[in-house]
């Protein structure tokens, strides 16, 4: 070994560490797009590994997001069915009916 250090290279990120509040959040299809721009530098450039560990970060918190986001959708998609008693309730969308 040449004596380097190499947990001084990547800096120290808590896990529990809540999203920044102060970044705006993209819409859906602006983060899909940074995700296929990262997934495609990575594939065709010959980067060096610490940009290739940025990237790496960076494609998994635009998949996070985007989950997050077709999460949403899909709730907003269900349909709100009346019930015998009146009330409203959230019934998932069937799409074999269509």
């Amino acid at each position: 070994m040449s004596g380097v250090c190499y947990d001084s290279a990547v800096p120290n990120q808590s896990k529990s560490a809540g999203p920044d509040k102060s970044v705006p959040v993209p819409p859906f299809e602006e983060a899909l797009k940074k995700l296929e721009n990262v997934v495609e530098t990575m594939e065709s450039d010959d980067l060096p590994l610490e940009t290739l560990l940025a990237k790496y970060e960076e494609g998994a918190r635009l998949v996070k997001l985007c989950q997050e986001k077709l999460a949403e959708a899909e709730l907003k998609i269900q349909k709100l069915e009346k019930d015998a008693a009146g009330t409203m309730k959230l019934q998932p969308l069937d799409l074999a009916e269509e």
